[in-house]
Order: structure tokens, then sequence, then C-alpha cells
């Protein structure tokens, strides 16, 4: 459990709940401002700081008391991980485990598994401490937002007197720069500071906006000038900054390396990524998105394990601190794709997939800072062409596609996040076009998924980046079919899968349109979502599609770019390049370009020290491949076997 209140320097009785105003009392959303407000003047705090630090956590929403993939709470993100922990998991229908490394030339990599997490209580546990000091049950504290903003304010309270702040509603914003340091639960002062700083700078460019549950809530634009030295008396541990870690200047940051250990008598009995020299040897195309289907402390553990996987990044929910494990140059293991992983950064965020449905607004801003950062830096274009969850990775071959990770999953906010990259999705085209860009409104597209909690059940309600995909023009036909995935059978609403879902940012050739709903092309089939005018689920836009040849019937699809047979050195092992049979791309059909003129490529590294036949060298060929959105995920075809076309011609 977190700290008591004793630890708090507080009582129960200092903070006691104001009469006449029970802490059940549910506000109606259209009462919401006035909720911010009396809670502030209840527990003595400033409505503005009370505002932003809630806007920080969950920009105002309430999220119909489900939690955050860090165990957090209604839109002041109480954290109950106890509760969280002890409700039931449903079970996967993956059939097979997913191989991280993905190197057909290696022995399978660890499996991932739930790690043993150890995780902050303080950081992951506030709804106790709030519990107490409200009078409110944690239950109301998890689903009526009114009891939730009450819960907030309380702890701020205890965290202004715990460092002898000045306390009041009418007290200086400026002087509760260490408070709302504390409540980002970090337990380093550079983390800490990094969340208040972004507080503070949310309310110097205040906002407004309608919440996930129709509330209208402002902040008042307010220049502020925090007093930074009040964090001083929150004694957290400062951490070092060592040179040459690859993180903006201005987020915080730490070196937590993956181990590059041999753990084995053998060449190949090393872990847990594989040394590289890129971008000078290889181009990074992809950044990867992740979740860690586990919680920090947990997750930290694993990656410093030689004999487990390693990733480049691994990010904090609660206050978006972030770990690097891997520098840029070297190839992690993380996307069960080695072509992928050749050419990509991978990042963790703190999270379920499922269990939990919202990301905090801390961790998406600050992921979007160092993924912005990172792609400047590596030339990498801010399109979700590059910038892919791990759900958007192909399989290398028919056998690993069912086994393949669906993080971070559809509850994670690709319109938002790409708004934070600074390269929204615009409506820029017309319905002639002949591609749409997926970007349903998050708050109110819920579809109906099932699985989150417990196997056959509905999840809750909430707002989703998916576009659900049918046979027909009609909300009662079958869902589209994946063919590894769902066995020719119709795909079903089970959260994990995905074999009939568009996402927010992806773009597909349009394949026709009737009434109000729109077709797109999809894994070789046509896929109807309802796209109407007055609510789009879509953006129109334009752009390169590609097509089989002129005469050819269909033409293969493949999960990775590897190079033809001529271009391996002796000794070095052919790299089969196995076409996805089960998918069929047929003369008619058209899917939005990705990427032109992608050569063939396969980088070598089988043995610790590079001491294999051509190890730690990119083996490239003379055929060139062509990046398209065939599905869910991205997919290669040969360049010879396509005619490239605008999308608005014939």
């Amino acid at each position: 459990m977190l700290a008591s209140l004793a630890a708090l320097g507080v009582t129960v009785a200092t903070v006691a709940v104001a009469a006449g105003v029970p802490a059940s009392a549910e506000t109606s959303a259209s009462d919401r401002q006035q909720a911010y407000t009396a809670a502030a003047g209840e527990f003595g705090v400033p409505v503005d700081v009370l505002l932003g630090v809630s806007y920080l956590e969950s920009r105002w929403d309430a999220n119909a008391g489900q939690p955050s993939t860090s165990a957090g709470y209604g839109p002041m993100h109480l954290t109950d991980a106890a509760y969280l922990a002890a409700q039931p998991v449903a079970a996967d229908d993956t059939v097979a485990p997913e191989d991280a490394r993905g190197d057909d030339d290696r022995p399978a990599a660890k499996a991932i598994e739930a790690p043993a997490d150890t995780p902050d209580p303080a950081a992951l546990q506030t709804m106790d401490v709030a519990a107490q000091l409200t009078g409110a049950s944690k239950e109301d504290l998890r689903t009526d937002p009114a009891a939730n903003i009450r819960g907030g304010a309380a702890l701020l309270s205890a965290y202004q007197k715990q460092i002898e702040g000045p306390t009041g509603s009418d007290s200086d914003p400026a002087a509760w720069y260490g408070a709302v340091a504390r409540y980002s639960g970090a337990d380093d002062e550079t983390a800490a500071a990094a969340f208040a700083d972004e507080v503070y700078a949310q309310i110097a460019a205040g906002a407004s906006r309608t919440t996930d549950d129709g509330a209208a809530v402002n902040l008042t634009a307010a220049a502020v000038n925090p007093v930074k030295s009040w964090l001083d008396r929150l004694h957290l541990r400062k951490l070092a900054r060592p040179d040459g870690l690859e993180c903006p200047v201005n987020l915080d940051c730490e070196w937590i390396p993956a181990p590059y250990e041999q753990y084995g008598p053998g060449a190949g009995d090393y872990g847990n990524h594989d040394l590289g020299n890129r971008p000078a040897q290889q181009k990074i195309e992809y950044i990867v998105i992740h979740d860690t289907e586990g919680t920090y402390p947990g997750v930290i553990n694993l990656v410093q394990d030689p004999t487990y996987l390693g990733w480049h990044y691994t990010i904090r929910s609660n206050d978006g601190h972030i770990a690097q494990h891997i520098k840029a140059k070297d190839v992690g293991w993380h996307a069960g794709n080695w072509y992928v992983n050749a050419k990509s950064i991978g990042i963790e965020h703190e999270g379920f997939a499922a269990k939990g449905t919202w990301y905090t607004e801390a961790m998406y801003r600050t992921s979007s800072k160092l993924v912005r950062y990172l792609a400047l830096r590596l030339g990498i274009p801010l399109d979700r062409q590059h910038i892919i969850g791990h759900d958007n990775v192909p399989g290398t071959t028919p056998s690993t596609v069912a086994g393949m990770h669906w993080d971070p999953g559809p509850y994670w906010d690709w319109s938002h996040y790409m708004d934070l990259l600074g390269a929204p999705i615009w409506n820029l085209g017309t319905p002639y076009g002949g591609v749409v860009t997926i970007k349903p409104n998050y708050a109110t597209n819920q579809p109906a998924f099932t699985g989150c909690v417990t196997a056959g059940v509905l999840c809750a309600p909430h707002g989703s980046g998916s576009v659900i995909l049918h046979t027909a023009p009609d909300a009662s036909s079958p869902l589209l079919s994946d063919f590894y995935l769902d066995k020719g059978k119709p795909a079903t609403m089970l959260v994990s899968d995905h074999g009939a879902r568009a996402e927010t940012g992806q773009q597909y050739a349009i394949a026709d349109r009737q009434g109000d709903w729109t077709a797109i092309w999809y894994l070789g089939q046509k896929g109807w979502f309802y796209n109407p005018a007055s609510n789009p689920a879509a953006a129109w836009s334009t752009g390169l599609v590609a097509k089989p040849k002129a005469g050819k019937t269909s033409i293969p699809v493949y999960g990775r770019a590897y190079p033809e047979a001529a271009a391996y050195p002796a000794g070095v092992p052919v790299q089969a390049q196995a076409a996805m049979t089960g998918y069929v791309l047929a003369a008619g059909q058209r899917y939005v370009v990705g990427g032109l003129n992608m050569p063939g490529e396969y980088y070598r590294a089988v043995t610790f020290d590079g001491s294999g036949p051509g190890d730690w060298t990119v083996i490239r060929g003379q055929e060139k491949y062509v990046q398209i959105q065939f599905g869910h995920r991205i997919m290669y075809v040969k360049q010879a076997d396509v005619d490239i076309v605008p999308a608005f011609l014939p």
C-alpha cells in the first residue's frame, strides 16, 4: 500500500468532507466544470492547478470508469493497481507465441511472458489515500467523475501540506509546483519536474474541449511562473544523465542498458539484441509502438536479462518517464519480424492492450516528443506507413502470422498521437481521389469488442480508433475474414482479432461506394464500413496505389523484403522469401503505397562476436519491393509485379 495519511502529515479530519456534499454524489456532465471549481474550493487548491493536472492525466475524460493502462481511474487518474490486478484476464486466441527476433536463421528467442512486477506503490495505489481523505468509497472514486475530481483535489492538498506550502483556492498557483510534481508519482526529481513543467505549460496555453461523456470544460490561459524551488522539499533521488543518451534534452530520460552478453558456450548463445551500424549501414524505416503488457518495474527487470528480449525505449505511464536500453545503431528483438527489427526502433509503453482501456496524456506527450526527435534525426516520415503499431507488423511466413502480437490495440488514440507529433490527419481530397485515411471520431466510435476482461463478454464501451469492416454495405452482414487468423470464417469482435479492422491513420484504396457506406481493398476483399457525411469514419485522400501489372491475374504478397538468392555470398544461407499463399492480390485490386524502390535486404547477425559467415553485414539485392497497406498489417510486393499509378486514375 502507498504512503499512509500519517506519512503525508495529514489526517482525515484535516481535509474532512464538506457538510452536505456526500462523497458518492454524481455530477452530470454538464456540471463538470463546476465539479472542478467546487473541489478546488473544498480542498483549498487553485482551480487552474487542479484543471492542469487533470488535463495532463486524462484530458478531463471520464473513460466510463474504466482503467488506464497503468491502473488509473477517472479524470484525475487515481490509481488502484491492486483492484485491477485482481480482475480476471481474458483468454487470448493466439495460437502460437511470437518469436520477437523473427529470424529464420536462428532459434526462436525466449517467448514473452507476463513479467514479475514489483510496482512502486506510491505511483500505482493513490486510490487508497484519496478514499481516506475524502470519505468516498473506492467504487465511487473509480466510477463517479465528481468524486474522482474531489479525490484528486484532496491528494494535491495533502501533498501541498506535506511540503508546508501555502494552501487555499486563492493561493498563488506558482507555489504549487512541488505538489504538482508529487502528483506524478515519480520517484526521481527530473521525472517529477518534467510532469510539473507540462502541467504549467498547459496552464499557460489554456485548453477547451468536450470530454468523452459530453462535458464542456475550459481552462483559461494564465501566465504563471512556477516557483521550482518547492521541488526540493520532496527530497527525490537525482538521476545522472549520461553523455550519448538519444533523447531530447527537455525530456526526462535515463540509461538502463539492455545487456549484450554471451550466456552460453555457443556462438549464438547471446542476447538480448544485436550490434549494428545504423543508419550508416542500413536505413531505419520504422518506429514501432508497443505496449508492455506489464507494469514498468517488472518490464525494466526483463529488459536487463541477457537471455530475454531487447527494445530501444520504455515509457512509464503515470509521468511519461523514458528509459533508453539500446542505441539506435543497434538492432532490438521486439517486433517478431527480423526484416522490420533490422530497420526499426522499438518503443514500449507501460500498459495493457485490453485490460486497461486508455493511455495517459503524460505518456502520449512524452512518447510523441521522443518519436518526433527520432524521426527528424533518422529521416523517418511522420506518417502511419512508418510510425506503426506492433499490430501493423506483418508475419514473416504463413506459419508465423497467427502468433504475431496485436498491441497497442484498438484503444490507442492514433488521431491524438499524430496531432501531438505535428502530423495531423487531414481531409485533403474528395470522394473521387481514390484513397481514404481512416479517422473515426475516437470518443464516439465505440465498437462492441469482447474479451477485454472475460472471454466472450462485451468490453466496457470506450472510444476507439478502429473501424470494423463488413462483407456488404449492411451492418448485419458478416465481417471480413483473415485467412491466417480466422481460418476462412468471418472475423470476430474479440478485442485481439483484427482480421476485419482498419485503424486510424492507415490508408486504403477505395473499392466502391454505396450510400453512406464505403468499401476499401483489404486482404484481397472488399471491406465495407459505415461512413456517413454527417459523422465520417475516414478522411478523403489521394496518393499512389499499387495494382498487379497488366497481364497478371494475381501477384504474391510477402511479410518481408528479402534479397534474391543470387545476392547471398558464399557460405551464407539463403533466406527464403515465402509468399503468403493464403492471401490473394488479384487483378482489379489496388493498395496504397507506403514505400517505393525498397531494395531487398537481409542483415546477417547470428554470432556474438560477428565471426559467422557474412555476419554484421547487410546483404542487399537488386530486386526492388513496394510496401503496401494490405490489411491491418503492412505487407510487401515485388516492384516488378505491380504498376504504380495515382489513385484517382482508373
